[in-house]
């Protein structure tokens, strides 16, 4: 028997459809409710895109018509006069008060909402952690006028002893010097703010820390680490980003505040070289104090100063979404 030739029934190739076809074949199989889901959606997302820039272009156009006019330096005056002529106003002072309150309120909320979120998803058992988590999530419901009114009856008469505190040890210092006035300050703001943006900060926290991947704290612990390592080898480098992202989306909510700043501050064209003295003001203080007496360029000039808070907030808000684009693994990371 000749075996130097081996004969084999191959079958034959079977040819693969292109790309193109794939897509062909996947719209055609597609279900009514599918494409009528998808146009609902893609139409939504198109909707919300028209009206953002329907705002900027509204914006734009009411603040060219005042700072066309504009006597001084819209970035750099220190003053708001709009029934004068010719009329003269800036953001400087509005930017410095806003800038300064964020600021504090948000060295005070993150590292306190950082430590609830671990508490709450890695130290307290499951009866206490949900009540906890439950208050957490009923602060981001208050209204901000309610903020507001308490910040005004309550938190402003009991900060006389934190700023007399603060005066007797560190008034050398300038930034914590007290004449005694009241407590009306960007400090007092920035104390208010820090409680109105903690719920955000807690809860995106909380959600991040979850996803921490769990076979990661499991090998952490096997290999003698305590909870305290375990959180700090495994579960803060994984939700830095997160915690970057929960920042900086509690900071567009302080930067856009306004109910419970107006309520709260003592305002003033001023940049007071001390927290703790009355004054200052921010840009949303300064349009809902002044809004309704204003003229018609009056208000012109105060949708200037919210075209200028329109894109800080965008910019924060763009720079969280770009954060958190950067990790993926977010979803489904203990699956």
């Amino acid at each position: 028997m000749d075996t130097s030739t081996q004969i084999t029934d191959a079958p034959p190739p079977v040819p693969q459809p292109t790309d193109a076809e794939l897509k062909r074949n996947a719209r055609g199989a597609t279900r009514p409710g599918d494409r009528i889901f998808l146009g609902l959606s893609r139409g939504s997302g198109i909707f919300l895109l028209v009206i953002m820039a329907a705002i900027a272009v509204f914006l734009t156009y009411r603040a060219s018509l005042a700072l066309s006019k504009n006597h001084g330096n819209f970035l750099t005056t220190f003053e708001w006069n709009t029934n004068v002529t010719p009329p003269s106003f800036g953001i400087a002072v509005l930017a410095f008060g806003t800038v300064v309150s964020s600021i504090i309120a948000m060295v005070l909320a993150v590292p306190v909402a950082v430590a609830i979120a671990l508490f709450l998803t890695h130290y307290a058992p499951r009866r206490l952690s949900g009540p906890i988590a439950y208050v957490v999530d009923l602060l981001a419901a208050v209204p901000s006028i309610v903020y507001g009114l308490w910040g005004a009856l309550i938190l402003v008469p009991h900060m006389t002893g934190l700023f007399g505190w603060l005066n007797d040890f560190f008034g050398w210092t300038g930034i914590f010097s007290w004449d005694q006035g009241a407590p009306r300050s960007l400090l007092t703001v920035g104390i208010l703010l820090a409680i109105m943006i903690l719920p955000i900060i807690t809860n995106v926290s909380r959600e991040v820390f979850r996803q921490a991947p769990q076979m990661i704290e499991e090998a952490a612990l096997a290999l003698g680490a305590t909870r305290w390592e375990v959180i700090r080898m495994a579960v803060l480098p994984f939700g830095r980003s997160g915690v970057i992202s929960a920042s900086m989306l509690g900071l567009g909510r302080a930067l856009g505040e306004t109910m419970a700043v107006a309520t709260v501050l003592s305002p003033d064209f001023l940049i007071h070289g001390s927290l703790l003295n009355p004054g200052g003001g921010t840009f949303a203080q300064n349009i809902a104090s002044k809004f309704s007496e204003a003229t018609e360029f009056g208000r012109d000039a105060l949708i200037a100063s919210g075209l200028v808070l329109f894109v800080i907030t965008l910019l924060v808000n763009g720079a969280a979404r770009m954060i958190i684009a950067r990790r993926k693994e977010y979803s489904g990371a203990n699956a």
